[in-house]
């Protein structure tokens, strides 16, 4: 097991991609607490899969700041962070409020932000015994490239890779690697919302024509699932990563490879 006698803490923890990256920290060894709003999360269902629940708004430096102090008095260690977290807004900036903008960048940038900073004490600690702790941010492919209606996230985005370049290089000599992960269209409660939201474009089309005509723009003809992005950030987590660092790692299905499909 890649992971055994790790700590780490997930934020978004019970979110479709969180739950799914928890689920494969656990099964690698590893400690794991799960941080989100709800113990239900964004899915219908939870069960018990051995992580610790930890109720935090990413926004909120209090709620960061209890929940890092849970974190060590409960594990004394903190090895590996996630920064999962995050939300989407179907709009343009023409129909986006200055408040769904603030609260964007609120969950997406500021959560990251925060999440780090109180984390980084814990992570240094870590890091005294010779190995490297691991922070894991959320980017996008949107960060890159733009879907239309998709302004406040995509500028997120962005602002997240930024970031963690910055990151990589301050915390570095400190053992701390960061990295970012860029998933494209992955199979979540998020892209579900998104094919039946106005961003969508999808003109009165069945949510299986939608989601038919997105896997056909992927050269692999399909999006991804949570356990690819989790195979990835496992990787990024575990000591096989020890010299990645400051990079952005898309995870698209190829989509970002190609040119605009030609519509004739």
């Amino acid at each position: 097991m890649k992971l055994q006698g790790n700590t780490a803490l997930v934020t978004g923890g019970r979110g479709g991609i969180g739950r799914a990256i928890v689920a494969r920290f656990l099964k690698e060894g590893a400690t794991v607490f799960a941080a989100d709003l709800s113990e239900q999360g964004s899915l219908a269902a939870h069960d018990n899969d051995g992580s610790v629940f930890v109720r935090m708004n990413v926004a909120s430096e209090d709620e960061v700041k209890a929940a890092m102090a849970q974190v060590l008095e409960t594990s004394g260690q903190l090895d590996i962070l996630v920064n999962a977290a995050g939300i989407e807004i179907e709009k343009t900036i023409e129909d986006t409020t200055l408040d769904e903008w603030n609260q964007s960048f609120a969950v997406n940038c500021t959560g990251t932000f925060l999440t780090s900073k109180y984390a980084l004490p814990l992570l240094r600690a870590a890091t005294k015994s010779g190995t490297t702790a691991s922070v894991i941010n959320f980017g996008s492919y949107d960060g890159f490239i733009a879907d239309p209606g998709l302004a406040a996230y995509c500028a997120t985005k962005g602002a997240v890779h930024a970031l963690t370049r910055a990151m990589a290089c301050d915390h570095g000599p400190e053992g701390i690697r960061v990295n970012a992960i860029c998933p494209g269209y992955i199979d979540t409660p998020m892209l579900q919302s998104f094919f039946t939201g106005e961003g969508s474009g999808g003109d009165g089309k069945s949510i299986d024509d939608l989601q038919q005509a997105v896997r056909g723009v992927h050269p692999m003809r399909t999006y991804g699932t949570p356990d690819d992005i989790a195979n990835l950030v496992n990787w990024l987590a575990s000591d096989e990563a020890r010299y990645a660092s400051g990079q952005l790692w898309v995870l698209d299905g190829g989509l970002s490879a190609q040119v605009q499909q030609m519509k004739l």
